[in-house]
């Protein structure tokens, strides 16, 4: 009978063991006092971190913020370029090439009249003050007050450097916001040109059970934004309508470009009025004491109505912001964020009435 071969036996292989580099101990316990003052301490360490990060990135984040507003709100022309038959990149060009136009005019009106205005100013200022000479109420205030003496106490050497100081300052003053300006035009350039690419990458971050609602309140948000800045354009074509009329009225010279002075500034939130205002002002001192001080009485009078009558309205039709709401939301942006507060608050609200509308109500209605 035949042996019957046993099978060859397989090579045994090296036991490995299961960890190797050891077996691991058990998990920290995080509720150690020492893991827990030492896990806070790392998170006041970040979060302070986090703080110098946008405290010293203020400005830059500031900028962003104002030019990714201002994309928004000249995105609907940029739109209905497109729907006549432009593409997107020649549609943003001819926006950014109007607004770069609009700035220019408004340099180019600005320079003429306040270089020659200044000039006759600064020759008619003999005669206003021969004129405040010849009022006794002045010549009792400056013998009561001894206001010569502290004027020419004041013109002394630190004055005069302080004073160079001064110009020194204006000019980085002035340098700083060029840059500025170049900035948020450049920014708001690109933010143009990719905002569809970057409006759907925002709305792929949101579920997708959602993001068809989100889309649509988003988009609507948008629209308004729109809708204010025409608004907001549409007030500074009154002002300076108004100030044309004016400066006609009382035979200013360069009625035109203060016009377009005027509502220029009137663009830029919270000091645009004022600077509009400051500028007429000056011309109108330059040709004669009484046109100047009608100009402040005008502009006192009309910031006012503008403010609080004209303002309210526009954007209670254009954004569908309430008069009371447009007022309080106006100034307490300024009041709390200043030039950029003033830029986004009727948006803001307008945004925050469409979502406690057609979010928060029906939750509360479905409760």
């Amino acid at each position: 009978m035949a042996q019957e071969t046993e099978p060859a036996a397989e090579p045994i292989e090296p036991e490995v063991p299961e960890h190797r580099f050891g077996r691991p101990g058990p998990p920290l316990d995080k509720r150690n006092p020492f893991m827990m003052g030492l896990l806070g301490g790392f998170g006041v360490l970040l979060a302070w971190a986090i703080f110098l990060g946008i405290r010293n990135a203020a400005s830059i984040l500031v900028l962003i913020f104002i030019a990714l507003f201002l994309a928004i709100g000249l995105n609907p022309a940029v739109t209905r370029l497109r729907k006549w038959g432009l593409p997107r990149g020649l549609a943003v060009t001819v926006v950014a090439l109007a607004v770069v136009g609009l700035i220019a005019g408004g340099i180019i009106a600005l320079i003429p009249p306040l270089v020659s205005q200044t000039t006759q100013l600064a020759d008619n200022l003999p005669d206003y003050i021969q004129q405040l000479q010849r009022n006794e109420t002045v010549n009792e205030l400056v013998q009561r007050y001894d206001i010569v003496h502290r004027v020419s106490t004041a013109l002394d050497t630190g004055t005069v450097t302080n004073a160079l100081g001064g110009v020194v300052g204006a000019g980085r003053m002035i340098a700083g916001t060029l840059f500025n300006v170049l900035t948020v035009l450049v920014l708001t350039i690109y933010f143009m040109a990719s905002f569809d690419r970057m409006r759907e990458t925002a709305y792929s971050l949101v579920p997708a059970s959602r993001r068809v609602r989100v889309r649509l309140l988003t988009d609507e948000i948008l629209t308004k934004v729109g809708a204010y800045m025409v608004g907001a354009i549409s007030i500074a074509v009154l002002a300076g309508a108004s100030s044309w009329l004016l400066a006609v009225i009382l035979g200013l010279g360069y009625p035109f470009a203060l016009a377009v002075v005027v509502a220029v500034c009137d663009l830029i939130p919270q000091i645009g009025a004022t600077l509009g205002a400051i500028v007429v002002s000056l011309v109108g001192f330059a040709s004669s004491l009484t046109a100047g001080i009608v100009c402040i009485v005008f502009f006192i009078v009309y910031q006012q109505v503008e403010n609080y009558v004209i303002y309210p309205n526009v954007m209670r039709r254009s954004v569908k912001v309430s008069d009371v709401a447009a007022v309080v939301a106006a100034l307490l942006g300024v009041a709390l964020f200043g030039v950029m507060g003033a830029l986004v608050a009727i948006p803001m609200v307008a945004g925050v009435q469409l979502i406690v509308r057609e979010v928060v109500q029906p939750g509360q209605e479905a409760r």
